[in-house]
């Protein structure tokens, strides 16, 4: 390994649906400003690439997930014959089945990451939640796997009209009339394949837990929020943390179930009425856009899970974020150069000017 270890962050995009690597860059920046850190993406536009703050030191572009494995192994090749990257992590969540499908071809690689085994990653998949929850005594919304028009329609009546359709890896559109729920069939199975998922639309409100598990079942470090603002496409555009042990207590046991390792972002509506009860809705297997958030809460994930994945000892300990503070996303505009945006475009690559990095005043321990 290099005696500075390069860091790989993948999802780069900061739109109105913001993927997480700027966030994860930016967390771990806060602990290590003079980390390297590389960004691998599949759009030249990405947002977070122009970003002063939090861009990464270089850029290569990926090969397409629908270009298949091979190309992408080959690609992520290809770039370390120009920079030899130590750790990657990954932030998308098409990207996560072949890593956790061979952990050989990384280890084979000297490539270190922080991913959880292919059994746990199996059993959060949305068409295996119902089975998950039954064994944590956890409530889901039940959800039918369809892969044809009369199928979907048959479901959202079975559900009771009032349903999501949902793709495959990512994203979810609230559906009640039979057209909205074509049109949301036919744009996830163009998006993410088959099946497409139809699920029971449970009413209350919403929120997410965003944490890092030690792969023998315990929660290394989390953080709870109630989301307070959504896009049109019901992500989180605000949160404020809340502590509520039912919710812990929830938590704890879906990650001791799957011995999860790595990061993970539960979402959970909890049901209307007086004894309303949490019912999780999906499991993501990598950080949310929001994970920036807690590390400003002397809660670090990201750089948690960059420690867990070196074997390094911990530089800031993992404290609980305090109830009552919240985030608000605020979209600013990005000023790039063409002569970055034409490198990454030609020739897949991009080099910054060296930064001028400020010491972190916790540590003199030096990478």
């Amino acid at each position: 390994m290099n005696a500075s270890p390069v860091i790989a962050v993948t999802g780069l995009h900061r739109g109105e649906n913001p993927q997480p690597g700027s966030a994860v860059i930016r967390s771990l920046r806060r602990v290590y400003p003079e980390l390297r850190i590389i960004g691998l993406v599949y759009d030249s536009l990405e947002s977070g690439l122009f970003s002063e703050e939090d861009a990464p030191d270089a850029a290569f572009t990926m090969s397409y997930p629908g270009a298949g494995e091979e190309a992408f192994w080959q690609r992520l090749d290809a770039i370390r014959e120009i920079e030899r990257f130590d750790v990657l992590i990954p932030c998308l969540d098409a990207e996560m089945g072949p890593l956790v499908d061979a952990p050989e071809k990384l280890r084979e690689r000297g490539i270190l990451a922080c991913l959880p085994s292919a059994a746990s990653f199996k059993c959060r998949d949305k068409s295996k939640l119902a089975e998950l929850c039954e064994r944590t005594h956890c409530r889901t919304p039940q959800t039918i796997a369809v892969n044809d028009v009369n199928s979907l329609h048959q479901a959202a009546v079975t559900l009771g009209g009032n349903v999501f359709v949902k793709g495959r890896y990512y994203e979810a559109r609230h559906a009640i009339t039979p057209a909205t729920r074509e049109a949301a069939y036919w744009h996830m199975l163009e998006q993410w394949g088959a099946p497409v998922l139809v699920q029971e639309n449970v009413l209350g409100e919403e929120y997410n837990i965003v944490g890092l598990g030690d792969g023998r079942g315990h929660i290394l470090g989390s953080c709870s929020i109630r989301k307070m603002l959504r896009t049109a496409m019901g992500k989180g555009f605000g949160g404020m943390v809340v502590r509520d042990p039912q919710l812990d207590a929830v938590a704890q046991s879906l990650i001791a179930e799957l011995r999860w390792n790595g990061p993970f972002e539960l979402e959970f509506v909890k049901s209307e009425g007086p004894q309303g009860e949490y019912c999780l809705i999906e499991i993501n297997p990598r950080f949310p856009a929001w994970c920036d958030f807690p590390s400003t809460l002397n809660c670090n994930l990201p750089a948690a899970a960059l420690e867990l994945a070196l074997g390094w000892q911990p530089r800031e300990p993992l404290r609980h974020a305090s109830p009552g503070k919240f985030f608000i996303r605020h979209a600013i505009d990005m000023t790039g150069d063409i002569r970055d945006l034409a490198a990454l475009t030609t020739s897949g690559q991009f080099f910054r000017q060296p930064r001028e990095v400020i010491p972190h005043p916790a540590s003199s321990r030096s990478l």
